[in-house]
Order: structure tokens, then C-alpha cells, then sequence
């Protein structure tokens, strides 16, 4: 038999993919297992034509295969093996096997749905890490029925329509012969059991609406918008279903004091006059506890302050962001007679220029730009 994909096919080396789909559909129908069951040879030259499609159906593979052969790098390894493969083909020609069955569907009770909740956590315990417990309604296990879906008693019986398989196959004739398909059984859901004497408690479902409340670990350093994933703690399945997961949606309380900026703290400092230009030692409160803060003679507003490891931990890794303490000079508004004297003997000392005390003077500049 030959070896050569283009010969099997039928097709010359420059053939389009329009030529070789054609070639292959062809060739299908004539030599499907279904036209003549229990012919090996037949069978065993289905699967090389099939192979022969697969690889010359794909650009790269047929580019690999023009290039080196059908041992090339292209077909290292298992013929059926990598992108796609023979099940693919047979799944697009004929729903399913070679041999016309159908890929199985999961039989059984269904997983349980996957729940979502949001977690509201104050700052420091988003900071710092913290248990905290959320409250979901969700599906649980009907006690009465041990989660059976029968009434106390009884059990569930297997299906008659389906035999406990959770599908009926059903056989057909088409233009490539006789096909087999198979779909969910309607009569148990593709659980594969059916019950007679529903449990009164849940209605059948095996599972019952409560309230649970879980307990979160909340890892040092999370923020809002981060999500977390509890697993197994989701709705449990009808009839004894495996259980889905909880998704807890992080919200984070903004803090009075500091905002975040990734794993930063920053915090405006506001500062008089009088300490900005003579400096200062302050007390300066801290997540972690008070930090002594020196002000140098002269700052400006926008100086920036550097508490290194002051900030918010790494989530997933060590260390911890920094605290950004910025300043902010505010200028006084409001002054006494003697507070007013005293800035401007100190004016004059510098020889700046300042407005007259004349309590008058700036109404008449304002007049005169009406």
C-alpha cells in the first residue's frame, strides 16, 4: 500500500485544500467501516487515509511533510498524537468513532454552581492579613434524603430508557452510511437513575437552600479588586453533585490618614510656616507604631519623606513597600495684630516687599479691576 499521503489521497503535490477535502470525502464514504464492517483492510486503509488528511489539512504539517516525510519533525511521535488528530476528523465526518459510536458525555450527578461574594475588610486588616468570615446562601446536602433525592426509605432506581448509561444512542442513515449518535437521556437527565418517591424535604433535588458562614484567610497585602478562591466551599450538585467553588471579591475601606499606591503608603504632611523654615521633630503615628520624623530647616512643600519597610506587604513574596510622607507649607490666613507685626519686622529684615497694613489696600486693587 503506498506510503505517500498524495497518492493515498488521490491528489497531485500542488493540490488545493479544496482538492484534498474533496479527495477525502470521497474516499470517506467509500471506505468507512460502516459500508463494509469487518473488512480489515478496508478499516486499516480508512485510518492511513484519515492520517494522509489530517496532516495535509494543515499548512504547517503538510509544509513539514513536503519537506521531510511522513518521519519528519512534523510527525515525530504518535501518528494520532498533537493538534487535532484522528478523533478530531472523525468527530467533524462522523460524530464520533471510527466505528460510529460517539465520544462520551460525563454521566452522573452535575458539579454544583460556583458562588461570589464580596468581602468588605478595613484597611490595616487588607495591610496586615486577617481571618474574616463571609455568610452565603448556597445549596447543601439534604440530610433526610442523605442527599439522594428519594424519600427516606428509598433509593433511586436505574433508568429504563437509558440502562444507567445517562445517554441514548440513536442510529441514522446519512450520505456516508449508517451513523450512530448519542445524546443526553431525557428521561433521568443524564444522571442515569431515575426516582420514583421524591424525598418531600428537597423535592428530589438532594439538596437543600441554607446559610453558611466561612472563615477567609486574607493574605498580607491584598487590595480591592483582588479575588479569592475557596475551593469546594460553592453549591453543592443535585443528587449528591460534586461541590463548586466560592469566589470572594475583595473591597478594601479607604483609610483616613494614608493612601495606596501599590505597596506605598503616602501621607501629606501639613506644616506651618514656622516649621517648615526652623525645622522640626515630630511624632509621626505610623501603621506600626510611632516613627520619630526630623523636618530640616528650609522645606518645601513636595518634599517627600522615605520610612522604608513602612508600607504594605508583597503579596506572594517578602519585604514590604515603603511610606511616603510628603509636605505640605501652609500659609497662614488669618493673623493677629501681633502675628502680622512680626511677619512684617521679619519682611523687612529680608527686604521682601509686602503689602501696606492699610486694611484697605487690597479692596482698591480689586475695585480697580472691576
Amino acid at each position: 500500500m503506498a506510503d505517500d499521503y498524495y497518492e493515498l489521497l488521490g491528489v497531485s503535490r500542488d493540490a488545493s485544500p479544496d482538492e484534498i477535502k474533496r479527495a477525502y470525502r470521497a474516499l470517506a464514504r467509500q471506505l468507512h467501516p460502516d459500508t463494509g464492517p469487518g473488512d480489515p483492510q478496508s478499516e486499516a486503509r480508512f485510518k492511513q487515509v484519515a492520517l494522509a488528511y489530517e496532516t495535509l489539512s494543515d499548512p504547517e504539517r503538510r509544509r513539514q511533510y513536503d519537506m521531510f516525510g511522513a518521519a519528519g519533525p512534523g510527525q515525530a511521535g504518535s501518528p494520532f498524537g498533537g493538534g487535532g488528530g484522528l478523533g478530531d476528523i472523525f468527530d467533524m465526518f462522523f460524530s464520533g468513532s471510527p466505528f460510529g459510536g460517539s465520544s462520551a458525555a460525563p454521566t452522573g450527578p452535575p458539579r454544583g454552581p460556583d458562588l461570589e461574594v464580596v468581602l468588605d475588610l478595613g484597611f490595616e486588616q487588607a495591610v496586615f492579613g486577617a481571618e474574616a468570615p463571609v455568610t452565603v446562601r448556597t445549596a447543601v446536602p439534604c440530610a433526610d434524603c442523605e442527599a439522594t433525592g428519594a424519600a427516606p426509605g428509598t433509593l433511586p432506581t436505574t433508568c429504563p430508557e437509558c440502562d444507567g448509561v445517562g445517554q441514548v444512542r440513536r442510529v441514522r442513515q446519512s450520505i456516508l452510511g449508517q451513523m450512530v449518535t448519542a445524546g443526553q437521556c431525557q428521561r433521568c437527565g443524564g444522571l442515569g437513575s431515575v426516582i420514583e418517591r421524591p424525598c418531600p424535604s428537597c423535592r428530589g433535588e438532594g439538596r437543600r437552600l441554607e446559610e453558611r458562614t466561612y472563615t477567609v484567610e486574607v493574605p498580607a497585602g491584598i487590595d480591592t479588586g483582588s479575588t479569592l478562591r475557596l475551593t469546594g466551599r460553592g453549591a453543592v450538585g443535585a443528587r449528591g453533585g460534586a461541590l463548586g467553588d466560592l469566589y470572594v471579591h475583595v473591597r478594601v475601606a479607604p483609610h483616613d490618614r494614608f493612601e495606596r499606591q501599590g505597596y506605598d503608603l503616602v501621607h501629606e504632611l501639613h506644616l506651618s510656616v514656622a516649621q517648615a523654615a526652623l525645622g522640626a521633630h515630630l511624632s509621626f503615628e505610623t501603621l506600626d507604631g510611632v516613627e520619630d520624623l526630623v523636618v530640616p530647616q528650609g522645606t518645601q512643600t513636595g518634599k517627600v519623606f522615605r520610612l522604608r519597610g513602612r508600607g504594605v506587604p508583597h503579596l506572594e513574596g517578602r519585604g514590604r513597600g515603603d511610606l511616603l510622607v510628603r509636605v505640605v507649607v501652609d500659609t497662614p490666613t488669618r493673623l493677629t495684630d501681633e502675628e502680622d507685626e512680626l511677619l512684617r519686622h521679619f519682611a523687612a529684615l529680608r527686604g521682601e516687599e509686602v503689602a501696606p497694613a492699610d486694611t484697605g489696600f487690597f479692596s482698591k486693587i480689586r475695585s480697580a479691576f472691576k
